[in-house]
């Protein structure tokens, strides 16, 4: 049976933009960007987004389609992704870090009920009051079993949460439980997570973000300051810290260190999630020919 689709995973600067190119030349195939960072317009650099010139070699979807002053979500991007395969004649390749949109591709997501924009205001309103600390504590004392799971650290995740309860008196965890038809549903497909030895992986981070320095990556964070701290965009890698750097606050070399280091902690996370998530997949190294990724 024919792979309609191939998955290719892996954590930041392993390489899966380039190996997904390469699979769609050698196939004809169509790259579908399973990342909810390079889902934003204007951070092209900061996101490791495909240059132009590697959009032009194949078909790209669903890079640089959002503002980073959007909300995207992960149900946002399922229906995106949908609209995306029926528009892929041939191979749909899937490739980026994000596992829960992996996820939402071949197990489904559940179904939480759209929470209405005077709640959403209500909440953005209170944590913007209190801190983000203070509304997990909130959060906690209502619904404990998924505040738990949560850093107090995270304005996004922990706002989420509370609209939910908010809006529906349930914890988020009732609605997570029941998952709806995933993406891909009974397609035949490949999956893959690409595998590269700790060392490399830290050596390529750092590489890579020096070329994203000179390629103008300080210019295009200050474009997007003032962004609001509770939308996904904000948390961009190197985003803080080469803001940090444009006010003085951080040297270059500091600023460098400082962005590297999380973006290397971002890394170890993802690669734990694909470790406890996707056992089961193929895991090849990074490089590998395009023949092994069919």
């Amino acid at each position: 049976m024919a792979v309609r689709a191939v998955l290719i995973a892996g954590p930041t600067a392993s390489g899966k933009s380039r190996a997904a190119l390469a699979l769609a030349q050698a196939t004809g195939g169509t790259v579908i960007n399973t990342d909810s960072i390079q889902v934003y317009r204007e951070a092209r650099i900061l996101t490791a987004r495909p240059s132009d010139a590697d959009m032009a070699r194949a078909p790209h979807l669903l890079y640089g389609h959002v503002s980073v002053r959007e909300a995207y979500s992960v149900g946002r991007f399922q229906a995106d992704a949908l609209r995306a395969l029926e528009q892929t004649n041939g191979t749909a390749i899937f490739t980026g870090g994000t596992g829960l949109y992996f996820s939402a591709l071949t197990e489904g997501l559940a179904d939480i009920p759209p929470v209405p924009a005077s709640v959403r205001a209500a909440a953005r309103a209170l944590i913007e009051k209190i801190g983000v600390a203070a509304l997990h504590a909130e959060l906690a004392a209502r619904d404990p079993a998924t505040a738990a799971g949560l850093r107090a650290s995270d304005p996004q995740r922990v706002l989420r949460a509370y609209e939910v309860f908010e809006a529906t008196g349930r914890p988020l965890a009732h609605w997570q439980e029941a998952k709806g038809k995933p993406v891909l549903g009974d397609l035949p497909v490949a999956k893959f997570v690409l595998d590269l030895p700790r060392p490399e992986l830290r050596a390529r981070i750092e590489t890579r973000f020096r070329a994203m320095l000179d390629e103008g990556a300080l210019e295009e964070a200050a474009a997007l300051e003032g962004l609001d701290p509770a939308l996904p965009a904000a948390k961009i890698l190197g985003l803080r810290e080469l803001l940090a750097l444009k006010h003085g606050k951080l040297g270059k070399e500091e600023a460098i260190r400082n962005a590297v280091t999380a973006t290397r902690q971002f890394a170890k996370r993802q690669s734990t999630w694909f470790r406890n998530r996707m056992a089961d997949w193929s895991w090849v190294p990074s490089g590998s020919d395009p023949v092994v990724l069919q």
